[in-house]
């Protein structure tokens, strides 16, 4: 079986290469020559833990190729899927011209029957979008060629993104006839026989179904860190309080833990979206609307604790971070409350000392050298006036407390992420400020 993938950011390159892992002939797309010069040399653009050796692998077993020609990638193609992005627009909703500049650039070239997938994240309505798209160009060149449009939301956390592709919790495909829904059980078959479940349904259903997901655990997110405040203001732990409330079954203990809000590429945009996609269609979603709000706030919680413990005066202060990307083991820093707080920093004043395993580079086309980039952990605290844990690489949970009190200017750490025990680093002399604990 022959796939087309268009798009070689962080979804489209893995799933072209985990569909190449399990034996699909698959090419992917990019209009970036750059890129597709990188990706035949073997380069990966993105971090992502064994996806570098996955791709090398299946590009010499002639599974996996690369091109910036759609025309060459529908050659001989039984589905493609579109996997570009879709970010926020100003007003909150996606922006889907690239989805529909390949719908488009498909019709164009279209020759033979195929299924149109699309695998970005997309408001209900953007595969009759994509339909309409596609049918324009065809009737510009007289052609009238079969295809069909599908809906196969992707699932991938950053960090896991090969393991949650290749062993999957659920695969939801949404289509609107048997011959589309024939083709993509076809394709997920070494999937269905390793008992990953696919869960079919109609394309609307399809497209909400990633929104609700992430609407759904970015609520959970503010939960836990509204309930951390307050019990910041009763004298409670949030750790106890989390560990009590989760062992029941019916809430369970992920996504329950307190830190500085959520970050990265999806929740912050598609908690938007789907907000925006229901007031335009006159609904008010009172809840995720409130989880916004909440968020908001919570990206601010350690800059006010910082401020507060300085008596508001944080000019010439320096602080050392650890961690920049906006969870550990990927260098997205998109939305990362990490640079939220730098900036806050720099802009009272304060100089920053940061480090992380792999974000550096990506923070410093984004920020440029407004911050010292370290060399190591204890680099980035080297003299400064306090400590701030952001991301919780696990290089950083078990660290040379006897070093870094030698190092810190005053014996404070801030916890971002709740990692470190209180009770510890005040019997080693610090000052310890985590979220929602005593």
């Amino acid at each position: 079986m022959k796939i087309a993938v268009v798009g070689t950011g962080y979804v489209g390159l893995v799933t072209g290469t985990c569909f190449a892992e399990s034996g699909v002939n698959v090419v992917c797309v990019d209009n970036d020559p750059g890129k597709v010069s990188s990706l035949k040399e073997g380069r990966v653009p993105i971090f992502e833990p064994g996806l570098d050796l996955m791709l090398k692998r299946n590009m010499e077993k002639g599974r996996l190729h690369f091109t910036g020609s759609i025309r060459e990638a529908l050659q001989g193609a039984e589905i493609i899927f579109i996997a570009v992005g879709t970010p926020s627009g100003e007003d909150g909703s996606a922006d889907l011209s690239h989805v529909i500049d390949v719908a488009s650039e498909i019709g164009r070239h279209l020759e033979d029957y195929i299924v149109v997938t699309t695998k970005s994240t997309v408001p209900v309505g953007t595969a009759e979008k994509v339909r309409k798209a596609i049918k324009d160009e065809l009737l510009k060149r007289n052609a009238n060629i079969p295809f069909d449009v599908a809906s196969n939301p992707e699932f991938l956390k950053e960090g896991a993104a090969i393991e949650d592709f290749l062993r999957p919790e659920r695969i939801i495909i949404g289509v609107d006839n048997e011959q589309a829904g024939e083709k993509m059980r076809n394709l997920y078959m070494p999937f269905v026989l390793n008992n990953h479940p696919i869960l079919f349904m109609d394309i609307a259903s399809a497209e909400l179904t990633k929104y609700a997901a992430n609407a759904m655990l970015a609520t959970r997110i503010s939960f836990i860190n509204e309930l951390a405040n307050l019990c910041e203001v009763l004298g409670a732990d949030i750790n106890q309080v989390r560990k009590g409330i989760g062992s029941d079954s019916r809430i369970g203990s992920k996504f329950l833990y307190p830190g500085s809000g959520y970050g990265g590429s999806c929740f912050p945009k598609d908690v938007k979206a789907i907000i925006k996609t229901a007031d335009d269609n006159g609904y008010d979603l009172k809840v995720v609307k409130a989880v916004e709000l909440a968020n908001d706030f919570q990206k601010n919680i350690i800059f006010g604790k910082i401020n507060k413990f300085f008596n508001n005066d944080l000019k010439d202060r320096t602080l050392g971070i650890w961690g920049l990307s906006f969870k550990p083991k990927t260098d997205d820093i998109r939305e990362s409350l990490s640079l939220h707080l730098i900036g806050r920093l720099l802009n009272a004043g304060a100089k920053v000392r940061a480090y992380d395993p792999a974000a550096m580079d990506e923070t410093r086309k984004a920020i440029g050298d407004r911050i010292y980039y370290a060399a190591d952990p204890y680099d980035a605290i080297d003299s400064a006036d306090a400590m701030v844990l952001m991301t919780e690489w696990s290089e950083f949970h078990l660290p040379d407390f006897t070093m870094i009190g030698r190092l810190l200017k005053n014996k404070v750490i801030f916890d971002g992420r709740n990692i470190y025990n209180p009770e510890e680093l005040r019997r080693l002399g610090f000052r310890y400020f985590g979220i929602g604990r005593k």
